[in-house]
């Protein structure tokens, strides 16, 4: 009864490799676990992930043996194991690719596993203290910790109570102190215990959208429920019921949030209502991601709050996942394993039989759609709390405005806004969509832009710094004195970035406080929440940015808020353009009126009868989603359709542009096999056509299901020949266009 191991590696393969199990490891080796073993011809030793134990075939042919085990333990459970099978074949990619992007890299390389111990005081301990009968050195080390705001490591209690650890050890053994396991580098702030709110009462509507969350949480069954609720209705509350339903059973919930909206005040929000609340987000060091995984796969937490990839954490006992701002782009990650959270955690709550919910003022087509179809539940919440009103929507005409053609951002009539609100005591919010200070460097003589040489962008002029840069691959160079393609001195600066807004308000407005927020002032840790408490207290009266001030901001002084250009996101060469526009407008719009003293939006464009612009000035999302599906019906685009995107690049113009033409090529003399009709459409040059120095072109697979897209890709994969300098990326299901 010899056993084999099955094996997948990093790399884009499809099938498991068979090994054979050495006698010493035999006993020791499960699925889930990292082995290192021998690949290829050249038999070089590669670390990979077991994922099946089986007996062997007799007669089988000699197998190459596993070289050595790298873990005591499975890193992940047969579920989780299930689930990354599914995301190899769902989005085309090798399961061992999705393995290693899945398991965080502090886990697999056990950092910060040095351990602290740490003391603090059983609850109680005060009232035993009259009767207890302590040596000196016993009552100062209750004395230090009675003073502490958090637990102390063994070095310093013994230092600061001037003692050895014996008086530490008796206290421990008496039951007055507890000691507990902390990795070291753990940061203060996760230690710092926060207020604990009660709950808010809940009105009627959130009630009613609670009441219908809760039946598939009672029954123990899974259920997708979209939560569709306006800007400031009150859906984080009803998230936080639901989970403490969830929690009372013992059970943990995973809440995904967009990486952007992950601020302390989120964090807060949680962490004030449940004791144990785990965060993963993209700034922890490999440690704290290693000792926040131990943690949540010990079933110590309750909550899992996080970007994306918190969509794996490794919960024992899941019982809810929860998408907030589902209709957030980030949801999708760009680099391979090219996967949707939405979608992946739909299959999880499917295959664990627990309730999704996704929330949003503005969901996504796609969610949308099944909600209609009553694939999904649809759970409604149409007014703010308090029947508190949606502000007014002022589009404004931007093509005959005096103050525009004269060069300024801002038109007359947000001047004359703006100048009322600061009047009156309130504060501003100024959206626009552009980094930099001009995002366009041209020349008045030729008329050429001047592009990147890496790229195929052009070059954005930052000020502050005095040079231009490329916003994809970070060239950056002193501002030309002369046009690189005619050498006229003729260079201009065109357009409006956030820091030119800057500039401009500053001048406007000389008396009032402004903050800049964007990825170039915000790059310090903790800047963008310092920003933020300054606007929350009062001391900033307006605040201008990028799309990171749209996201779920709760300011009750904010009066107006000005959308600069409403048409930087209505020109992107993509499908959901469009969809883009309507969330953007609708999401900045609900960052005002939620105070006693409500607010309005005033939106600068070039295209005001544009049907996105009008919806979203009517806050009709019902009726922009029917236009925008009447539209995408007409072309079988997104939702009807499924689409994956194949990318090639490389250095060579003419061979990229060959071998993404053979594949199409390849792919349409497969398809003549098909049952069902499956499209395919191109090869072009990408919207970007070169990227850090690499030529890019792209073909696009159409079909009505994933699985017909799949198919085809799977049966011209086999005998398809790349030029060693060409490399491909499949983008399934792809929200990006460039």
């Amino acid at each position: 009864d010899v056993k084999v191991a099955e094996v997948v590696f990093n790399l884009p393969l499809e099938r498991p490799y068979t090994y054979s199990i050495p006698e010493p490891l035999r006993d020791l080796i499960k699925p889930g676990q990292r082995v290192k073993a021998p690949l290829g011809r050249s038999n070089r030793i590669v670390v990979g992930y077991c994922v099946a134990i089986r007996p062997g075939e007799s007669g089988q042919k000699r197998l190459k043996p596993i070289e050595e085990l790298l873990d005591s333990e499975p890193l992940l459970n047969n579920q989780m194991l299930e689930l990354t099978r599914w995301i190899g074949e769902r989005y085309l990619c090798g399961w061992g690719q999705v393995l290693d992007s899945v398991i965080p890299a502090g886990v697999r390389k056990k950092s910060g596993t040095r351990e602290v111990q740490n003391f603090i005081l059983v609850p109680g301990t005060e009232e035993k203290l009259t009767s207890a009968r302590l040596s000196r050195q016993q009552k100062m080390v209750i004395e230090v910790l009675q003073k502490s705001t958090g637990p102390v490591t063994a070095t310093d209690l013994c230092e600061r109570a001037g003692c050895s650890p014996g008086p530490l050890k008796s206290l421990q053994e008496r039951g007055l102190i507890k000691a507990l396991r902390i990795r070291s580098e753990i940061s203060g702030d996760d230690l710092l215990p926060v207020q604990q709110q009660a709950d808010l009462k809940l009105n009627v509507q959130q009630q009613q959208a609670l009441d219908r969350i809760l039946q598939p949480i009672r029954a123990g069954a899974h259920e997708t429920l979209l939560l569709h609720g306006v800007t400031g209705s009150g859906k984080t509350e009803v998230y936080i019921r639901a989970i403490r339903e969830v929690v009372s059973y013992g059970r943990q919930a995973i809440v995904l949030v967009p990486e952007i909206s992950l601020t302390p005040q989120t964090i807060r929000r949680f962490r004030s209502r449940f004791s144990t609340v785990a965060v993963l987000h993209s700034h922890m060091t490999d440690a704290e991601r290693h000792w926040q995984w131990q943690q949540i796969s010990s079933g110590e937490i309750q909550v899992v709050v996080g970007a994306r990839s918190a969509v794996f954490a490794p919960t024992p006992n899941l019982g809810l996942i929860v998408i907030d701002e589902e209709h957030e782009p980030s949801f999708k990650q760009d680099s391979t394993p090219r996967y949707h959270a939405r979608e992946v955690a739909r299959k999880r709550c499917l295959d664990e039989r627990v309730p999704l919910i996704l929330g949003s003022a503005t969901p996504t087509l796609e969610s949308w759609i099944r909600a209609t179809r009553k694939l999904d539940v649809l759970v409604s919440m149409p007014s703010r709390v308090e029947d508190r009103p949606l502000p007014p929507v002022v589009v404004v005409d931007t093509r005959s405005d005096p103050r525009i053609a004269k060069g300024s951002a801002i038109g007359r009539a947000l001047y004359g806004a703006i100048d009322r609100a600061l009047k009156d005591k309130g504060q501003v919010i100024l959206f626009l969509n552009l980094r930099g200070y001009s995002p366009t460097v041209w020349c008045r003589s030729c008329g050429a832009g001047i592009k990147c040489p890496n790229c195929d962008i052009t070059l954005t002029w930052h000020r502050d710094r005095q040079c231009v840069v490329c916003h994809s691959c970070d060239y950056e160079i002193t501002p030309p004195k002369a046009c690189p393609t005619c050498q006229s001195p003729a260079v201009r600066y065109l357009g409006t970035g956030t820091q030119k807004l800057d500039e401009e308000v500053r001048n406007t407005f000389p008396n009032t406080t402004v903050i800049r927020m964007d990825s170039d002032s915000m790059q310090k840790p903790g800047s963008h929440d310092e920003a933020l408490e300054k606007f929350r207290k009062g001391e900033v009266q307006i605040l201008l940015g990028t799309q990171m001030i749209a996201k779920g901001l709760d300011f009750p002084n904010v009066t107006l808020v000005g959308v600069i250009d409403a048409d930087t996101m209505l020109r992107q060469p993509d499908l959901r353009a469009a969809e883009r526009t309507f969330q953007l407008i609708a999401q900045v719009a609900g960052r005002t009126g939620r105070g006693e003293r409500g607010g309005r939006v005033l939106v600068q464009t070039t295209s005001p009868n544009d049907p996105a612009v009008k919806f979203a000035s009517k806050h009709d999302f019902i009726g922009f989603a029917q236009h925008e599906l009447a539209e995408r019906y007409d072309t079988q685009a997104p939702p009807f359709s499924s689409v994956a995107r194949v990318i090639f690049r490389g250095p060579d113009e003419m061979r990229t542009r060959q071998t993404a033409q053979a594949v199409a090529d390849r792919l349409r003399a497969a398809r003549k096999g098909a049952t069902e009709a499956v499209r395919v459409l191109g090869a072009a040059p990408a919207p970007i056509t070169r990227l850090r120095g690499l030529w890019r072109f792209h073909l696009q697979i159409a079909a009505k299901t994933p699985e017909l897209v799949k198919e085809l890709w799977q049966s011209a994969e086999q005998s398809l020949s790349l030029p060693d300098d060409v490399e491909f990326a499949i983008d399934v299901d792809p929200i990006n266009a460039r």
